[in-house]
């Protein structure tokens, strides 16, 4: 769970993207150079991303190929990204330039921007291992939430291990948050259509996923409840509902519910979902449960009798499969996500050092092209 407190948090944006006030540094979101930024520039950053599809690290020819511009134009450029951290150069396996981190924020940001999903980025309200949560205003005035995914927060990338690259596909950190991104927009849009209590969801480009802002405070922080076993009835419901509909959520507990005054529940964070026709899924339902039940057992003294199973409480509705895939999350992109997953993850189990930041230096990018 990434947010805490969102709606006590929420305050009004005061870091304008490109055609509004002047920005504002903000923790790991510096978006002040964002708004000055040529068309030119963004013509370069997202050569640089465009080359990432083959390279881990870009040829400055390239990237002036790529981009189009006049002989001469494109170095110049390139080095005024590299000045503001938007790519890193590197000298091995041979000079170049690599996409960054902050590089993939600003591209997204702007498509976004461009298309009329944020005017502006506000406080940040959320901070997790994978993830940061920011408030935003639309250019009609709505709050909303932007999500930015950041997988491999805790990992450092491998350097110089070419067993990430596949023909055709620089295989990374920032292609598998780009992933994790469009799995959650696709999984918000399916529950959202059938009624489910998740944000409300609104855009989604590269790592970026923009919703409704939900207002409530983190079930974790929540001391006392003045309904507890209406809440727990509730949670079971929406666990069982789930799964009649094929899926397990694999982590639902209190730092991924958020709690209003009125003791409505809102789901914020299903990163792990699963079929209800994987192997383990009773497995995962169970824990699910016994993880809800042991929270309000140690929280709020309330020691549930009964709690649902798999194959007894829940239909068989299975309904989800074709609006996931309408929403661009089908078969093969949870196969490739599991595939990644498992790559990266072995990699940095094998050689990779557990760290708190990125590494700007050793990022890279699946080269979507920013769109118009």
């Amino acid at each position: 769970g990434d947010v805490a407190q969102v709606a006590a948090a929420a305050g009004r944006a005061n870091a304008q993207l490109p055609g509004g006030a002047s920005a504002q540094k903000m923790p790991n979101l510096d978006v002040k150079v964002l708004r000055y930024m040529s068309s030119d520039e963004f013509r370069v950053l997202t050569a640089c991303e465009m080359g990432m599809k083959n390279h881990e690290v870009v040829p400055s020819a390239l990237i002036e190929s790529i981009s189009g511009l006049k002989r001469g134009g494109a170095y110049k450029l390139i080095r005024l990204l590299a000045k503001n951290k938007l790519v890193a150069h590197s000298s091995k396996p041979y000079d170049g330039y690599r996409l960054t981190s902050k590089g993939y924020d600003y591209l997204a940001l702007k498509t976004l921007c461009k298309r009329g999903s944020l005017s502006a980025i506000g406080i940040q309200v959320g901070v997790g291992k994978e993830s940061d949560i920011f408030t935003a205003v639309t250019p009609e005035g709505e709050e909303v939430a932007l999500k930015l995914h950041k997988l491999g927060r805790t990992f450092r990338t491998l350097k110089n291990n070419r067993d990430y690259t596949r023909p055709g596909q620089s295989f990374n950190w920032l292609y598998m948050s780009r992933l994790s991104a469009l799995k959650e927009y696709a999984f918000m849009s399916a529950l959202h259509a059938k009624g489910l209590p998740v944000p409300t969801p609104i855009d989604v480009n590269r790592h970026c996923v923009v919703m409704s802002l939900a207002h409530g405070f983190q079930l974790n922080s929540v001391q006392r409840l003045l309904h507890p076993a209406a809440v727990f009835s509730s949670l079971m419901e929406l666990i069982c509902t789930l799964a009649s509909y094929g899926l397990i959520h694999c982590d639902f507990n209190e730092f991924n519910l958020l709690i209003d005054d009125e003791e409505k529940v809102t789901l914020i964070d299903f990163p792990q979902m699963i079929s209800t026709s994987h192997p383990n899924a009773a497995f995962y339902f169970d824990r699910d449960v016994e993880c809800v039940r042991a929270f309000f057992r140690r929280r709020f003294g309330f020691e549930a009798t009964q709690v649902p199973q798999l194959d007894v409480d829940t239909s068989n509705l299975h309904e989800l499969d074709v609006a996931l895939a309408a929403s661009g999350w089908g078969a093969s992109q949870q196969r490739e996500f599991e595939a990644v997953g498992e790559e990266l993850a072995m990699g940095a189990a094998d050689g990779g050092e557990a760290a708190g930041q990125e590494d700007e230096g050793e990022e890279g990018s699946e080269g979507e092209e920013d769109e118009e």
